[in-house]
C-alpha cells in the first residue's frame, strides 16, 4: 500500500518535528505574504497547513497563517502549539474561533487563502463562504455527502471562477508527476482508445473514537465522523473518491450509469457507526466502456490501492509514485518527482502569486459524485444513471447543526433502502 496522506497527517499531528525542523521553518519569511485561515484543525488540516508552509519555499513567498478554526477547542490549541514547536508565531487568541459557526470568522479576517479540512459533510457551506467571502481555497476531499451537497458546490465553484478565485482539491494525484506523465500519454494516444479499467483502494482498518455518554450525539458522531455518512458520506466517498478521481481524469468524462454491491460484514459493531466496510461497482462510460471499481476496509485482508486502464494497444497502471505502460509504446515512470501533499500547495500559490488559471472545484465535485452515486447503487440495489444521482433529493447533511441528540441512521438494505 503507499504511504497515503493520512499516515502523514497522523504521523505529523503526533510529532510536530517531523513536519521539518523549527529553524528551517524559521526561514521561509521571504517574498510577497499570502495569508492561511485554517478551518478544521485535526491532523489533515493541520497537515495542510504545514504543507502550505513547505511550498513557499518553491513558489517564493512568505506564508502567514492568520486564523484557527475548529469546532473544538482542544484542536485549534494543538495547531497553534504545532507551530510554536516549529518556530513559528502562534495565532493570537482574538483570530482563534471554536464552534459550529467558526468558519464564518475565519472567513471574515484577512486571510487570502482558506484551507477547508472539517469533516466532509461542512464542505459545501464552508466552502459557500470562503467563495462569497473572496478566498482562494485549499478543499479537501471529498466535497460533499449527497447529491443536494455537491449541486451546492458546483454552484460555489461557478462562482469563484467569475471571481477568478484560484481554488486546488485534495486529490493530489492530479498534481502527481507519475500520474501527469502517465496520463499526458494516453491522452496523446499511448495506450490506443482507453475501453475499460480497473480501481482499487483496499485496506484494513482505520481509527475509531468511543462514544462518551457524556457528549451529545451530535459531538460524539463528529468525533467518530468516518462511520457516519451525513459525516463522511461512507468510505466509498471519503477515501476511494481518489480513484474515482483518476478514473474520470483517465476516462475523460464522467460514468453514464453504475451498478453495485456492498455490505459490512466485519464492522457490526455499533461503535462503527452504520457505514459498510466494502462496496464493488462498475461504472458504465459512453461508447460501451467500463470501469470496474473495489474498495474495502477490512482487517486481514489483501491491501491494494492502484489504478489499472486497457486500451486497444496497451494497458496503464499506476499507484502513488509509479506508473508503467506495457504494449506497442511500452514505458516506466523513471523521474524524480516532489512530494505531491506540498505540490498541490505549490501550484495553488503560484497561480495565486502569477494570477494563473486554477479552479479544481467542478472537478472534485464530479468525481464526489461519482463515488456518491456508487454508493447510493450498492445501499440500494439499484441501477443509477448519473443524471439520476445527481438530481436526488436525499438530505443528509443540514445546512445548520447544533449539539444534541441525533438518531444513528440504519445499516442499508439493498433491495429495502429506497432511492430517493
Amino acid at each position: 500500500m503507499d504511504l497515503n496522506r493520512r499516515a502523514f497527517v497522523a504521523a505529523a499531528a503526533a510529532s510536530p518535528i517531523l513536519l521539518g525542523a523549527s529553524s528551517a521553518f524559521a526561514r521561509l519569511s521571504r517574498g510577497p505574504v499570502l495569508k492561511i485561515a485554517v478551518i478544521g484543525c485535526g491532523g489533515r488540516g493541520t497537515g495542510a497547513m504545514f504543507n502550505a508552509l513547505s511550498a513557499s519555499k518553491e513558489s517564493g513567498c512568505t506564508i502567514e497563517v492568520v486564523a484557527l478554526a475548529d469546532l473544538f477547542e482542544e484542536r485549534t490549541k494543538r495547531a497553534n502549539d504545532a507551530l510554536v514547536e516549529n518556530g513559528l508565531k502562534a495565532v493570537p487568541a482574538d483570530r482563534v474561533f471554536n464552534g459550529f459557526d467558526a468558519y464564518r470568522k475565519a472567513c471574515a479576517t484577512d486571510a487570502d487563502i482558506v484551507i477547508l479540512a472539517t469533516p466532509p459533510g461542512f464542505r459545501p457551506i464552508h466552502f459557500k463562504e470562503a467563495t462569497a467571502k473572496g478566498k482562494h481555497v485549499f478543499c479537501e476531499k471529498p466535497v460533499a455527502v449527497d447529491a443536494p451537497g455537491v449541486r451546492s458546490f458546483i454552484e460555489s465553484a461557478a462562482e469563484g471562477r467569475a471571481k477568478k478565485l484560484k481554488v486546488v482539491a485534495g486529490t493530489q494525484r492530479r498534481h502527481e508527476k507519475c500520474y501527469i506523465d502517465a496520463i499526458g500519454r494516453v491522452q496523446k494516444g499511448d495506450i490506443g482508445r482507453v475501453v475499460a479499467g480497473r480501481v482499487y483502494w483496499n485496506m484494513g482498518s482505520l481509527w475509531n473514537v468511543e462514544p462518551d455518554a457524556k457528549r451529545s450525539d451530535v459531538e460524539n458522531q463528529v468525533r467518530n465522523w468516518l462511520y457516519h455518512s451525513w459525516l463522511s458520506g461512507d468510505h466509498i466517498v471519503e477515501q476511494h473518491v481518489h480513484q474515482l478521481d483518476v478514473m474520470c481524469w483517465v476516462m475523460g468524462e464522467h460514468p453514464t450509469l453504475v451498478r453495485g454491491v456492498g455490505g459490512r460484514q466485519v464492522r457490526t459493531d455499533a461503535k462503527f457507526g452504520h457505514i459498510f466496510d466494502h462496496f464493488g461497482l462498475e461504472f458504465q462510460f459512453p461508447g460501451d466502456r467500463f470501469v470496474l471499481s473495489m474498495c474495502r476496509q477490512q482487517d486481514g485482508t489483501e491491501g491494494k490501492v492502484e489504478e489499472v486502464f486497457h486500451g486497444a494497444e496497451g494497458m496503464l497502471s499506476m499507484r502513488s509514485g509509479g506508473a508503467e505502460i506495457t504494449g506497442k509504446n511500452a514505458w516506466k515512470f523513471s523521474g524524480g518527482q516532489r512530494d505531491p501533499y506540498t505540490q498541490e500547495h505549490i501550484d495553488l500559490q503560484n497561480a495565486i502569486l502569477k494570477d494563473l488559471a486554477l479552479n479544481e472545484a467542478e472537478q472534485v465535485a464530479k468525481s464526489t459524485m461519482c463515488a456518491i452515486m456508487g454508493r447510493m447503487a450498492a445501499y440500494t440495489g439499484r441501477d443509477l444513471t448519473w443524471d439520476e444521482a445527481i438530481n436526488s433529493k436525499e438530505v443528509l447533511m443540514p445546512e445548520s447543526i447544533e449539539f444534541g441528540s441525533r438518531l444513528e441512521a440504519p445499516v442499508a438494505i439493498p433491495g429495502k433502502t429506497k432511492f430517493v
